[in-house]
């Protein structure tokens, strides 16, 4: 590695940490602001299952630190969650200077469309998924058996659908990527739509309860939005008209002329 490339190396680096330190900085500043009411953010977050279980149910903590470290955390999450738009903007100043301009051209829609498709994957968990899945697991509870989960458990489990579904509604956005980079075009991405939809299925499996409607409700809209980052790269990167060749193929005649041009000139260098 010669100087000049480590030295761009370094500098890179460099700016990564100095990105990375920006955004950590603001997660930490809202953090302690919204601290006082972690208490209030834990049981907005704790809504769906206490709205699920029976009359007089609660949840419990299992260990001593529980109660203390775990509206902590979720406060933490609202933290980064506010603050998932710098964040962002982090990732794309970082990455920016090395596209080409068209594709910066496109980098601030993408930014905030990954920003607000998160967020409403996070939400459509919370407001629809939650409450179809507490209610089958407090429903499957044999009898006599008295459903009382441990908030930190809870909280595990709640931040793993979480997880899910904002990944799962950033598939447009990965969609357009990829036929703007060239990796794919929409004619493959249809192509392969049957083991797209497969695949929805199984990830719905593998990341919500063994139940049907909650595994619909991760693999279905996993597929509707396969389906629309297709409609928008199709939208964003239509075919330009090719230009024109200056090549015309040569007639019959100029090509005899051509071979006899040819065939003298090397006979006079004999």
């Amino acid at each position: 590695m010669n100087k000049a490339v480590e030295e761009t190396f370094i500098s890179h680096l460099i700016e990564m940490r100095d990105r990375l330190l920006r955004a950590v900085v603001v997660v930490v500043v809202l953090f302690i602001a919204l601290f006082p009411w972690a208490q209030d953010i834990y049981a907005l977050l704790a809504r769906p299952m206490l709205a699920a279980l029976p009359q007089g149910g609660q949840m419990i903590a299992t260990e001593v630190t529980t109660p203390f470290f775990v509206p902590v955390k979720v406060t933490l999450m609202a933290a980064f969650l506010l603050a998932l738009p710098w964040v962002f903007y982090q990732i794309w100043a970082f990455v920016a200077p090395g596209l080409y301009q068209h594709e910066k051209r496109i980098g601030v829609p993408l930014v905030v469309a990954s920003v607000v498709l998160f967020l409403t994957g996070m939400a459509f968990a919370y407001f629809l998924v939650f409450p179809v899945v507490f209610g089958f697991i407090v429903g499957v509870a044999p009898e006599g058996v008295a459903v009382m989960t441990d908030i930190g458990k809870y909280l595990d489990f709640v931040l793993t659908l979480f997880m899910a579904f904002g990944i799962t509604f950033e598939v447009p956005v990965a969609v357009v990527l990829l036929v703007k980079m060239g990796m794919v075009s929409v004619a493959k991405l249809r192509e392969i739509r049957p083991y797209v939809v497969v695949g929805a299925f199984v990830v719905g499996a593998i990341f919500t309860p063994p139940d049907v409607v909650s595994q619909f409700m991760l693999a279905v809209p996993l597929w509707v939005l396969y389906e629309l980052g297709i409609v928008v790269a199709q939208l964003i990167t239509r075919n330009k008209p090719a230009p024109e060749s200056d090549y015309s193929p040569m007639s019959e005649t100029d090509l005899d002329a051509e071979l006899d041009r040819i065939e003298a000139e090397t006979r006079d260098q004999k």
